[in-house]
């Protein structure tokens, strides 16, 4: 048995306190909206809870469970996640294939990677962006939330990395028995790439489900905003969320401005937060294995 040096010790050690720390700073900020959010009106405005409730209470998830706007809006981030990725996906893996061809089986490959990876370095910018999302008609559509962002060139280049690094022999026996292009990804380069699909498709679970700044740009009509967009509206009208606040505090007593927005914080993150267990073991696999190989 190899014999573990004082050194060894001390990284372990200083390792595992850094990872726990870098845990709870990501853990704690969530613990206490989870609190505030089962939290009496009056224990959040004074700034009692931590990550354990004071004076536990529904009334906050009953009250969001009273309010139209928020599940039309969780509704639209939901179209929109169900829509969108699987769209990506198909797009992102039909060219990370191409693109992982050798040079003398696809002779434009190096040009069609500058046409990927240009544009990832130089963006055309807001005002283009939203002239183009306009003159195409899909302003105030699921649309404008979902066609512009079906390609994400970080996530392609993942795809095409992990693709190269597949042996060789397995598409070459497949080519052999007849296989073609489209069998060859479908029977061979699919089942073997499961952790970097996984950690794509959290990649763009996540980047559809948190992004808000396209909903309040592209949609003219506040019930057509998703969850994020809905939320940020919500954060930065105070004076709004104030008032309203004020009449539901005459009407159930604990219903506060904190309350309110820790409750529909939460149930913004959730989804992801049950989502991620299931995909965590692919993560850094897919992570490590598609940048190893360009």
């Amino acid at each position: 048995m190899k014999k573990t040096t004082i050194g060894r010790k001390v990284f372990v050690v200083f390792n595992y306190t850094f990872l726990t720390l870098m845990a709870l700073t990501c853990l704690l900020p969530i613990l206490n909206q989870l609190a505030i959010s089962f939290s009496s009106s009056g224990a959040a405005t004074a700034g009692e809870v931590g990550i354990i409730p004071v004076n536990f209470t529904l009334d906050a998830y009953k009250y969001m469970a009273s309010k139209a706007a928020f599940f039309d809006s969780l509704l639209v981030s939901f179209q929109r996640v169900f829509i969108a990725v699987p769209l990506s996906m198909l797009v992102s893996v039909l060219a990370a294939y191409a693109l992982s061809k050798q040079n003398h089986e696809f002779a434009a490959r190096k040009y069609y990677i500058w046409y990927f990876v240009i544009p990832m370095m130089f963006t055309g910018g807001l005002i283009p962006t939203y002239m183009i999302v306009r003159n195409t008609g899909l302003i105030n559509s699921l649309g404008a939330l979902v066609i512009p962002y079906l390609v994400n060139v970080f996530n392609v280049l993942l795809l095409m990395n992990f693709f190269r690094s597949i042996p060789k022999e397995l598409e070459e026996a497949a080519q052999i028995d007849g296989a073609g292009h489209l069998r060859v990804l479908l029977s061979v380069i699919l089942p073997v790439s499961a952790p970097v699909l996984a950690t794509v498709t959290l990649f763009f679970i996540v980047n559809h489900w948190n992004s808000w700044f396209d909903g309040l740009i592209y949609m003219n009509s506040p019930e057509k905003y998703h969850l994020q967009t809905y939320l940020q509206t919500m954060v930065i009208s105070r004076d709004l969320m104030a008032m309203e606040s004020l009449r539901d505090v005459r009407t159930s007593g604990t219903i506060s401005d904190a309350t309110g927005k820790a409750a529909q914080i939460f149930l913004a993150a959730l989804p992801i937060l049950l989502i991620y267990p299931f995909l965590q073991k692919y993560f850094t696999t897919g992570i490590v294995m598609g940048s190893v190989k360009g």
